[in-house]
C-alpha cells in the first residue's frame, strides 16, 4: 500500500506560483478528493484521503523527501480557525500522528517516536490558507534539547528554559502521557491562553517522547509570534526535511 501512495503523491504543480496561498485546499478539494468518492486508490496528488466527517487528506510535502501534510477536506484556514475548537471538532493532530507511517515508509524503517513530530504554523508563519499539519522528523539538537529538559516538562504550559534549535525562538511545553495522541492539542492550547492572545499568533508543535521510565508520551510545543525578535511563528523550523536523526535500514 505505501508503495504504490507514495509513488503516485505529488507536490503541488510547478506551474502555480508560490504566491497562491490555496494551492494546497484546490489540490485536495478538486482532485483528491474526486477521485476519493470514486473510490481511486491512490487519489493522486494525494497519498491517501479519508471521508466522512473530520475527513482528511494526506499530501506528499514538497520540502524533502520525507514530509508528508495531513489537510482537512472542511476549508478550514489555519490554527485560528473556530472550527478547529467546536464541541465535534476533529482531532487533526491525533490523526496526523498515526499518518507518521508515511514518512516511515519512506524511509523504509519504522521509527522511534522521539524522532518525529508534528508542526503546525501560525497565520503569520504559514504560506497557505488552508490549515496544513506538517510530518517529518526532529532536528537531533531539537531532540536533545527536549530530552535534557524533560524532567522538568509537566502536564502544565511553562516555558522552556531557554529557546529552542536553530534560531532560539521561546516556546510553551507541556507534556501528555500515552501511546496516542486523545486530547486534542488544539483546544488544550485554546483552554490555556489568556483572553488578550489570539490562536492566529501561535504555533503549535507535537513531539513524540518517552518520559524517564521510558513511557511513552507526547510534548506539545507553542511559539508566539515576536516580529521583533524575528519569529513568525513557523513551528516547521523545528523539523528537519532530510531526517539526519532518522533509523534507516543497512
Amino acid at each position: 500500500m505505501f508503495a504504490s501512495s507514495i509513488a503516485a503523491a505529488q507536490s503541488p504543480p510547478a506551474t502555480q506560483k508560490f504566491e497562491d496561498r490555496n494551492v494546497l485546499w484546490d489540490a485536495i478539494h478538486q482532485r483528491c478528493a474526486p477521485k476519493a468518492m470514486r473510490k481511486i486508490f491512490p487519489p493522486a496528488p494525494c497519498a491517501d484521503v479519508q471521508l466522512g466527517p473530520g475527513g482528511y487528506a494526506v499530501f506528499k510535502d514538497r520540502n524533502g523527501p520525507y514530509q508528508y501534510l495531513l489537510l482537512p477536506l472542511a476549508r478550514i484556514t489555519g490554527i485560528e480557525s473556530p472550527a478547529l475548537l467546536a464541541a465535534d471538532a476533529a482531532n487533526y493532530p491525533a490523526q496526523a500522528w498515526r499518518a507518521r507511517l508515511f514518512v516511515e515508509a519512506s524511509l523504509h524503517a519504522e521509527q522511534p517516536r522521539d524522532v518525529l513530530g508534528l508542526a503546525i504554523n501560525s497565520s503569520q508563519g504559514r504560506s497557505q490558507d488552508q490549515l496544513h499539519i506538517h510530518i517529518d522528523c526532529l532536528r537531533g539538537d531539537v531532540r536533545d534539547a527536549i530530552q535534557r529538559w524533560l524532567p522538568a516538562i509537566t502536564q502544565d504550559w511553562r516555558p522552556l528554559p531557554q529557546g529552542l534549535p536553530p534560531s532560539g525562538h521561546r516556546y510553551l511545553a507541556k507534556w501528555v502521557a500515552g501511546e496516542n495522541l486523545d486530547e486534542n492539542p488544539f483546544k488544550d492550547l485554546a483552554s490555556n491562553l489568556s483572553s488578550k492572545e489570539a490562536l492566529a499568533t501561535r504555533s503549535l508543535a507535537v513531539v513524540g517522547a518517552y518520559n524517564a521510565a521510558h513511557q511513552p508520551g507526547f510534548v506539545l510545543l507553542s511559539g508566539r509570534v515576536d516580529v521583533a525578535a524575528g519569529d513568525h511563528g513557523h513551528a516547521e523550523e523545528l523539523q528537519d526535511p532530510t531526517c539526519a536523526i532518522a533509523r534507516r535500514p543497512p
